[in-house]
């Protein structure tokens, strides 16, 4: 049945859903079963072969080669069709040939868990076997008080030769096992930078695997949105791009070691869309897969043409399907959803709540972008994952807060409309709305605690903070000169610093670009997600240059994880936010409740001011015992404070009241 016949009906789920947790191929006990969903196909055919193949393409049309070995399938319930053969095939590769209609269309198996070099031709493995030693033992590390979530991407992170890492490791998996890697000039990089900075959470760019680039050529680079096998690791990140079992391995290494650092692992997933509307799902289930307006027209809510159906049985099954293997083959502890506003409540709600029966509440962290990039058909029932309807998603469900974002650094889309920290006005109360988690916010969002909102002012998309401070507080004909972006200039550095104390202050969960804390530039390349390496990867030798900024967001990240009246996730946390002030035009304060219940806190108020005016700013303390723990120059310090002090222009200030008790 061709695409432009099918016509999605409820009544089409019910009869056609396949619940099994089976499809794929699986081996078990000396025998390998394919089963795959092909609800029109008149006849399927399993082909068989002893080798790969590096082809980025395979042809709708195109034949299997004549070494093939073709078998015929057998029907079975729901739609599917399966075979059972003799043996462990551990290491065959090979495609479904499906005929409907008199036609037939050759595809990869979309149930995969591994293939071929590209992807192209999907290969059994013996899931067992790719196990590194004591994966078996493998477990997270027990949850902190705080989530710092670290955004990072595989090749960025050890391209640089700079980084210490050995040449064959660089922008691969195994870059993460190097435990002491270090700069020329001993200072540490890689996992040892990252155990030393403090975060909780490593957030890595889409790594199953995707298209657009040949994974045998290193010089390629891509962000990795354009899935093509959804439950296969990406290839061009493995030391051997044709051994189909070394990248789940060495995938499975790099989660290892950075459980061992300490540190969780949430991988980025991209279910909103399939890199080309001809996906093997659409193959095997043609009109099924991909959503459409009624006059049969693709729907672009990604921007990519190829907008997943979500909101059909078997699409969400797969999606829901697909998180749990990662989860469970992989010991991931989150998932980043990526432009969650083309999938649903339901599917959101639905896949918080298995990963909770199977690891218990909370235990694996679920966040995602509230947007779509444009408007997506939904299916009757249904209701978008968008920040309108964030009263609809469970409350361990978070979402980025472009609110605070755009107020702390300015519009993400205009690159120089100001924000707080650089010239922008009247952004005192949107200031004061984000530091409780838009908990109080009377227009637009408003989520059910600060426990669904992501704060962050930096990631993959768009500019870097440093880019976007200097688009906004240097002269646009200035831009065009590399030499600009690489100097720690006084009053970037300041509005960076007072950038990163604003949300590090907010209630929420707390989200930053790798190298961020390093003045991170892609000089000016605001969409480098095909970019070369050298504009993508961190660039190691500005930990030095940058050395004020990278201690202040240390400082930042010990304190934020001392103190419950700021990483409180409950629904009552923003009533501990009291006393918000606008003092004059970029001046504001507001204190903190930081008591603990059980536990005595050091400090049991919080004091906090943003001066990002050019002015400096005088206030008086409440009577009490108070010290200044982060300023202008240093964060996680403790400094006497007069009664009356000052607040220097471009800068914040937190101070603790100690409770008495220390």
């Amino acid at each position: 049945m061709s695409n432009n016949k099918f016509r999605y009906t409820k009544e089409f789920d019910a009869k056609y859903e396949y619940t099994g947790k089976d499809l794929g191929a699986e081996c078990r006990r000396g025998r390998t079963v394919f089963r795959v969903w092909a609800p029109f196909a008149e006849k399927v055919e399993l082909c068989l072969y002893r080798e790969g193949t590096d082809c980025q393409e395979l042809l709708q049309e195109s034949l299997p080669e004549e070494e093939s070995q073709r078998i015929l399938m057998h029907p079975g319930a729901n739609g599917t069709w399966s075979i059972e053969i003799a043996g462990n095939l551990h290491g065959i590769f090979y495609d479904y040939l499906i005929h409907t209609d008199g036609n037939a269309v050759r595809t990869a198996d979309p149930y995969a868990k591994a293939c071929s070099c590209n992807g192209c031709r999907s290969m059994v493995v013996d899931m067992e076997r790719t196990n590194p030693e004591n994966f078996d033992l493998d477990k997270a590390p027990e949850q902190q008080s705080e989530t710092i979530i670290y955004e990072l991407h595989i090749k960025d992170f050890s391209h640089d030769p700079k980084s210490g890492i050995p040449e064959e490791y660089r922008g691969k998996y195994k870059a993460f096992t190097v435990e002491n890697s270090s700069t020329a000039d001993g200072v540490p990089t890689g996992v040892a930078y990252l155990k030393e900075l403090g975060i909780t959470h490593v957030h890595l760019l889409p790594f199953f695997d995707f298209g657009w680039l040949d994974e045998a050529d290193d010089s390629r680079f891509n962000w990795g949105y354009d899935p093509v096998n959804y439950n296969v690791p990406e290839g061009s990140f493995a030391t051997d791009v044709h051994d189909g079992t070394v990248r789940i391995r060495e995938c499975k290494e790099m989660i290892q070691a950075l459980h061992k650092a300490g540190i969780r692992v949430v991988m980025d997933v991209v279910y909103n869309h399939t890199f080309v509307a001809d996906s093997w799902l659409e193959r095997t289930a043609p009109g099924y897969y991909v959503r459409r307006y009624e006059d049969g027209t693709l729907s672009d809510g990604s921007a990519c043409g190829s907008d997943m159906a979500v909101g059909r049985a078997m699409v969400d099954n797969y999606i829901a399907d697909s998180v749990m293997y990662w989860a469970k083959e992989y010991h991931l502890d989150g998932f980043r959803f990526d432009l969650m506003g083309l999938l649903t409540t339901e599917l959101m709600n639905r896949i918080r709540e298995e990963l909770d029966a199977e690891f218990g509440s909370g235990e694996k962290l679920l966040y995602g972008e509230p947007w779509r990039a444009g408007e997506s058909p939904m299916e009757e029932g249904t209701h978008a994952a968008l920040k309108d309807n964030i009263g609809k998603l469970h409350e361990n469900i978070a979402v980025f807060s472009d609110d605070t974002r755009d107020t702390i650094k300015g519009d993400v889309f205009l690159s120089q409309v100001p924000g707080f920290v650089n010239g922008g006005s009247k952004l005192e109360d949107r200031v004061l709305d984000a530091v409780a988690g838009w908990r109080d916010n009377v227009d637009g969002f408003c989520p059910k605690s600060c426990n669904q909102v992501i704060n962050y002012v930096s990631a993959h998309d768009n500019f870097t903070l440093w880019d976007k401070l200097l688009y906004t507080l240097r002269e646009e004909q200035l831009l065009g000169d590399k030499i600009l972006y690489q100097e720690p200039y006084e009053d970037i550095m300041a509005a960076n610093k007072l950038a990163a104390m604003i949300y590090f202050t907010c209630q929420g969960h707390i989200f930053f670009q790798a190298g961020e804390e390093f003045g991170r530039t892609k000089y000016g390349d605001e969409n480098s997600f095909r970019s070369a390496p050298e504009i993508n990867m961190l660039d190691w030798s500005r930990m030095a240059q940058f050395h004020e900024l990278v201690e202040y967001y240390k400082g930042l990240i010990a304190l934020r994880k001392t103190m419950p009246g700021l990483y409180d996730k409950s629904e009552t946390a923003s009533h501990r936010i009291s006393g918000q002030t606008i003092h004059r035009e970029g001046m504001v304060s507001f204190f903190v409740d930081n008591e603990n219940g059980k536990k005595t806190q050091e400090w049991k108020t919080l004091y906090i001011i943003y001066n990002a005016s050019d002015v400096p700013g005088t206030l008086e303390l409440p009577a009490g015992d108070w010290e200044i723990l982060a300023d202008k120059q240093i964060s996680n310090c403790h400094k006497k404070v007069e009664h009356i002090f000052t607040v220097p222009p471009c800068s914040g200030m937190i101070l603790g009241m100690r409770s008495g008790e220390f």
